[in-house]
């Protein structure tokens, strides 16, 4: 199974706001490619994020470190897909025994794994799980500044993004993270990046 083309964007400049700290996304030059669900139209992706102090030069006040709980999260894989990414995904088995946990987890959380087990490498794994906005700004900022993550505002939520040549086969790998309301989308994967796939579960949460 290839990969699915990617999209580009036009720069921009972003400014990301969450919880008192102010995530600056400084725009960059050229296009990257898109992950999963990555909407056309959306801002130009960053290189780089710093967090700032407030207006006054003193530290902002620190986001909750508890996680809000008043957006539930998914319980079922298939119902956060449209139909048009489902067609994208057919034949492709979901939550296979082989590939471990999945499902709704112990926390609460919700792991989607699309994968054959008899495809070498192709596949995408989703975790649906809770994330204080202190802690999710601290990983994306992470990801941003040392792992060349490329950062960006869609709408209301923010998302990150990566991809890179796999280590193994002559196919595409990456990463995209959205997150909003304390609630993390965290999806990797390799060969398989269905168009609309990460907007159709915001999508399907926030509605």
């Amino acid at each position: 199974m290839t990969g699915i083309p990617a999209a580009r964007r036009r720069p921009a400049r972003v400014l990301v706001a969450l919880a008192g700290i102010t995530l600056v996304l400084s725009a960059a030059t050229g296009c990257a490619a898109d992950s999963p669900g990555a909407p056309s139209g959306s801002p130009s992706p960053i290189q780089s994020q710093t967090l700032d102090a407030s207006p006054s030069g003193s530290p902002s006040p620190s986001p909750s470190a508890t996680a809000d709980s008043s957006v539930p999260i998914p319980t079922d894989c298939r119902s956060t897909l449209s139909a048009a990414v489902l067609d994208q995904l057919a034949g492709v088995p979901l939550n296979d025994p082989a590939f471990g946990p999945s499902g709704v987890q112990p926390d609460g959380s919700l792991r989607c794994i699309w994968a054959d087990p008899a495809a070498d490498t192709t596949g995408l794994t989703t975790d649906i799980s809770r994330m204080a906005s202190g802690a999710a700004l601290d990983m994306l900022n992470g990801l941003a500044d040392t792992e060349g993550y490329t950062c960006y505002k869609p709408d209301v939520g923010t998302r990150c993004e990566k991809e890179w040549q796999n280590a193994t086969y002559p196919v595409t790998d990456g990463r995209t993270l959205y997150f909003r309301d304390d609630i993390l989308i965290d999806t990797m994967y390799s060969n398989l990046a269905p168009t609309g796939y990460t907007s159709s579960i915001v999508a399907s949460i926030w509605g």
